[in-house]
C-alpha cells in the first residue's frame, strides 16, 4: 500500500523502499541514535544522486519537474524506512521557497550540497522595520526540525499583527542545538541579534502556505510512520504466543491492529488528498487546497502518533526496550506532531474553512477513451429523455442503464470507465434509472447461476421495476452468523417444503419475491448443507409480521414460514450452492463516485453550528473532526474508484471506508442532537430529522456485518492475523 495509485508512482515506491532496504539498516539507525552530533547519514549522497531531493523542483531550478504527490511517495516511503537526516526538511524548504518564487537556494538544495530546515513556530523572532526601509530580524524560533545540519532556514516572523516568511543562510544566525526527542533527526532554535533581511529574502508567500505544505509532508512522513507500526505490531502479533494461542487471536489485540491500520490508511489518503491539491493542477481555489491541507494536518500526523504508541502496546514488554526501535517511532510521530501544531487547532481550521463555505471537490479525471462512448451514450439518453414515467424507465432497462456493469444484454457490460461516464451523462440529463435495492444482488447472482428459464422469467421484469425483491438471509440466531442458519428445506414431490423463521427482512410486506436460503442437508458442515431459493411472497404458509425498530417504524419484517411450497424451477443452482451464490459478486462489479465530500449528517452538523451564532473553540474542535473524517472518507472511496478505473484490484481503502463511514454517520447525528439540545427531544416521530437519524444510525453497525465482525475481516484478511478459534462443541 502507498499514497501513490498509478503504476509510475508505485514503480517510484518500490525503487525507494529498495534504495531503503539497502542503506536505512537497523544498524544506520541505531548509530544515527547513539550518536553525540548529529550528522549527515550515510545515505544522503545517495538520495541526491538518484534525485530525490529535486523530484518536485523544476527542471531549470535542477529538479526533475515532477510534482508534490511524486515528492510525497517519496517522503512516505522514507518515513516507513524511519530515515535518520534530513530529508523532510531540506524538500519542505524548497517546497516553500519554490512556491514563493525565490530561487536562490533551489539547485543547491535539489543537489543535496545544501541542508534547509523550515521552523514553524516564530516563538519571539519580530521583524523590525526602519523609517530608511531597512528590516532586520530579532528574537528566538520555537525549535526548528532538522536544525542541526541546515545550512539555510525559512522562518516565520511577527510583523505588525501578521505573520511574515524569510530565509537566512546559516552564518546569519546564532542556532542552540537542543536535547531533541527525536534522536534520528534533532532540532535547534534559532537566535537573530538582530540580522538584516533583505528585501528579496522576505518570502513573496501567504503566511498559511508553508504551514500547509508542511502539513501535507509531515502527513506524508507520518503516513509511512504508521504503516511501519501497523506491520511491527501485526507481524508481531502473528508469532508470539501467551496462553498457548497466538496473540493476534485474541480480539483485544486482533482488533486494535484493525484499528491502527484503519488510521494509517485515513492518516494515507490525507497526505496524498493534501499533496495532488497543492500540487500543479490540483485546484482552481488556493481555499480548497488549504483545507486538504488542514484535514492532512488534522489527520495524519496524529495516526502515526497512536499507531505508534498501539505498537509499543502490542509489543508488550518488548516494545518498551531501548534496542526495539518501536520507541524511535513514537518519539518521531510525536515531534512531528508538536512541531506541527496541535490537531485540535487543524481541526478548528477545517471547521471555519467549511464554515465560510469551502468544500473539497471531488473527482475523476477520465482516459481519452471515455470520450469515444460518450456520444453514443447522449443518444440514447436523449431518447429516454423524450418519454415519461413508466415508459422512460422501461427504455433505460431495456438499453442497459438499470445496471450497467452487467453483462448483456441485461447491462451494457460496462467497464469501470463507461460506468462513470453512464454516471455522468444520466446526471447531466436529469436521468434516474430503477434502483433495484435488493435486485441489485438478486440479478448478478442469477445472470451467474440461474438456469435460462429463471433469467427469462426474472431477469428483465426486475431490471424495468416491474419485481420487487426482499432477502431472507438472517434468522434470530444466525445474523453475523448466517451459515449458522437453521430453516429447513424438505424434498417434496416437485420441490421443496420450507419450515423457520427469518428477521429482520426489509419490504417483505412490498416484495413480489424473495430470495431465501434454507438447510437442505444436516449431514454436512453448516456452510455446506445451504441452497438458495427463489420464493413468491404470495406463497400459502407465509406469516409476515411487522417488526417495530427503535425509530418507532417497521421497516423490518419477522417472516414465519410453514411448509411453504417452493418448486423445483425456484431452486436456484443444485442444493448446497447456497453459500457460494450467497457470497457471489461479479468481476466487473458497478463503479461509483460521489462529489460529496461533507455528506448529509455533516451539512446537518454546518446549518446547526450556523444557526448558533456561534461555536466555542471546543464545539469548533469537534465539528472539525467530524468533517475531517467526513472528507477523508470521501477520498478513500475516490482512491478506491481510481484503483478500479486503472484496472487494478480494490485496496484497503473500501474494508477501511466501511468501517469509518458507519462509526462517523453515528457520532455526526449524536453530535447535531446534542448541539440542538432539548430541542432535539421533542422532534421524534419526523422521518430523517436529527432525532429519527441518530436513532436509525444505530443500525448501520449491525447490519452488513458488525462493527466487530468488520475489525475481524481486516485483521484476518488484510493483516494476515490468525482467526478466530472454532467454538468448543457442546456437550
Amino acid at each position: 500500500m502507498s499514497i501513490g495509485l498509478t503504476e509510475e508512482h508505485r514503480d517510484l515506491r518500490d525503487a525507494v523502499r529498495a534504495f531503503a532496504t539497502r542503506h536505512i539498516t537497523e544498524e544506520a539507525l541505531r548509530t544515527a541514535a547513539d550518536a553525540d552530533k548529529e550528522t549527515l547519514p550515510g545515505h544522503w549522497n545517495g538520495l541526491a544522486a538518484q534525485g530525490l531531493l529535486g523530484l518536485h523542483l523544476p527542471e531549470e531550478a535542477g529538479g526533475a519537474g515532477y510534482g508534490l504527490v511524486e515528492l510525497a511517495v517519496v517522503t512516505e516511503e522514507l518515513g516507513r524506512a524511519m530515515a535518520p537526516g534530513p530529508f523532510l526538511p531540506t524538500v519542505l524548504a524548497s517546497t516553500v521557497l519554490n512556491a514563493a518564487g525565490h530561487r536562490t537556494y533551489l539547485a543547491p538544495l535539489a543537489a543535496g550540497t545544501t541542508v534547509g530546515a523550515v521552523g514553524l513556530g516564530a516563538g519571539t523572532l519580530a521583524l523590525n522595520r526602519a523609517d530608511d526601509g531597512t528590516v532586520t530580524l530579532t528574537g528566538t524560533s520555537e525549535p526548528v526540525v532538522g536544525g542541526h545540519l541546515a545550512d539555510v532556514f525559512v522562518l516565520p516572523a511577527a510583523d505588525g499583527g501578521r505573520t511574515r516568511w524569510i530565509v537566512l543562510p546559516r552564518a546569519a544566525v546564532d542556532t542552540e542545538d537542543l536535547r531533541s526527542h527525536d534522536l534520528t533527526r534533532r532540532s535547534s532554535r534559532v537566535t537573530a541579534r538582530p540580522v538584516p533581511v533583505p528585501a528579496a529574502d522576505l518570502l513573496a508567500v501567504d503566511e498559511q502556505t508553508p504551514r500547509d505544505l508542511a502539513a501535507a509532508l509531515f502527513a506524508a512522513e507520518a503516513s509511512g510512520i504508521a504503516d511501519r507500526c501497523v506491520a511491527t505490531a501485526a507481524g508481531y502479533a502473528r508469532v508470539r504466543e501467551q496462553f498457548g494461542r497466538r496473540i493476534g487471536q485474541f480480539q483485544g489485540v486482533k482488533h486494535r491492529c484493525a484499528r491502527m491500520l484503519a488510521q494509517a490508511e485515513q492518516a494515507r489518503a490525507s497526505a496524498w488528498d493534501a499533496a495532488r491539491a497543492a500540487g500543479p493542477g490540483g485546484t482552481e481555489d488556493p481555499r480548497e487546497a488549504s483545507l486538504a491541507a488542514a484535514v492532512a494536518g488534522a489527520v495524519g500526523v496524529d495516526a502515526a502518533f497512536t499507531a505508534a504508541k498501539d505498537c509499543v502496546q502490542v509489543l508488550g514488554g518488548i516494545g518498551f526496550t531501548w534496542e526495539h526501535d518501536a520507541h524511535l517511532a513514537l518519539r518521531r510521530a510525536q515531534t512531528l506532531r508538536l512541531t506541527l501544531g496541535p490537531s485540535a487547532a487543524w481541526r478548528r481550521r477545517v471547521a471555519r474553512l467549511a464554515l465560510d463555505g469551502v468544500r473539497r471537490t471531488l473527482g475523476v479525471e477520465l482516459p481519452p477513451e471515455a470520450e469515444t462512448v460518450r456520444e453514443d451514450i447522449r443518444a440514447e439518453l436523449r431518447e429516454a429523455a423524450a418519454l415519461d414515467g413508466k415508459e422512460r424507465l422501461t427504455h433505460l432497462a431495456d438499453h442497459g442503464y438499470t445496471a450497467p456493469h452487467l453483462p448483456a444484454p441485461w447491462g451494457k457490460d460496462a467497464g469501470p470507465v463507461t460506468q462513470l461516464v453512464i454516471a455522468q451523462e444520466l446526471q447531466a440529463a436529469g436521468l434516474t434509472p430503477v434502483d433495484m435495492i435488493i435486485g441489485g444482488w438478486v440479478v448478478p447472482t442469477l445472470i451467474a447461476h440461474g438456469d435460462t428459464a429463471q433469467q427469462e422469467r426474472f431477469l428483465t421484469p426486475s431490471l424495468r421495476g416491474d419485481i420487487v425483491w426482499c432477502q431472507l438471509f438472517s434468522e434470530p440466531g444466525a445474523g453475523s452468523d448466517l451459515a449458522g442458519l437453521t430453516t429447513r428445506a424438505e424434498k417434496t414431490d416437485g420441490g421443496w417444503r420450507i419450515t423457520g423463521q427469518k428477521v429482520w427482512t426489509s419490504m417483505a410486506r412490498d416484495a413480489h419475491w424473495g430470495v431465501l436460503l434454507a438447510r437442505t442437508d444436516t449431514a454436512v458442515p453448516k456452510h455446506k448443507g445451504i441452497s438458495y431459493f427463489l420464493l413468491d411472497m404470495t406463497s400459502p404458509g407465509l406469516d409476515i409480521r411487522p417488526l417495530r425498530q427503535i425509530t418507532g417504524d417497521a421497516e423490518f419484517n419477522e417472516v414465519f414460514l410453514d411448509e411453504v411450497f417452493v418448486p423445483d424451477e425456484l431452486l436456484v443452482s443444485a442444493p448446497g450452492d447456497g453459500w457460494k451464490l450467497a457470497r457471489t459478486t461479479l468481476a466487473n462489479e458497478r463503479v461509483a463516485l460521489s462529489h460529496d465530500s461533507v455528506g448529509s449528517g455533516a451539512e446537518t452538523l454546518l446549518e446547526t453550528a450556523a444557526a448558533s451564532g456561534g461555536l466555542d473553540d471546543e464545539q469548533l474542535t469537534v465539528l472539525g473532526g467530524h468533517l475531517c473524517d467526513a472528507q477523508s472518507g470521501a477520498v478513500l472511496a475516490l482512491r478506491t474508484t481510481l484503483r478500479t478505473v486503472s484496472g487494478q484490484q480494490p485496496g484497503a481503502e473500501a474494508s477501511i471506508a466501511k468501517l469509518l463511514g458507519v462509526e462517523h454517520q453515528q457520532q455526526v447525528w449524536e453530535t447535531c442532537m446534542e448541539w440542538q439540545g432539548t430541542a432535539s427531544l421533542s422532534g421524534e416521530g419526523r422521518r430523517h430529522d436529527t432525532t429519527w437519524m441518530f436513532l436509525n444510525g444505530r443500525c448501520l453497525s449491525i447490519a452488513g456485518g458488525t462493527t466487530e465482525v468488520q475489525l475481524n475481516i481486516i485483521g484476518e484478511r488484510l493483516l494476515g492475523l490468525p482467526r478466530d478459534p472454532e467454538p468448543t462443541p457442546k456437550g
